[in-house]
């Protein structure tokens, strides 16, 4: 394989994973309106906040170009805050 092919699947790959974050920080940041509900645990709006600051941070798990560790813990908090919307309002999860 050509170097110039492998090094435009790469940066195609990171742009992918890039993107990726960066729609999931959206996500994230969209779903606060859950926050301004009382019934949400300190503990589920510590984790968005985390997982925000965790993504904007320049300290990773995986280096920067490999956004694989940044959409999984945006992913965490996503899942977290629904559930914890949904037991707010009395709704079944599903």
């Amino acid at each position: 394989m050509d170097d110039g092919v492998l090094w435009w699947i790469v940066g195609a790959t990171a742009l992918a994973t890039a993107v990726c974050a960066a729609w999931m920080l959206l996500r994230v940041v969209r779903a606060r309106r859950a926050l301004l509900d009382a019934g949400v645990p300190f503990r589920d709006k510590a984790l968005f906040w985390a997982a925000v600051l965790y993504t904007v941070s320049p300290v990773d798990v995986l280096p920067d170009p490999v956004y694989l560790d940044d959409i999984g813990v945006l992913v965490l908090a996503l899942r977290a805050l629904h559930t914890a919307a949904r037991g707010a309002t009395g709704q079944k999860p599903g």
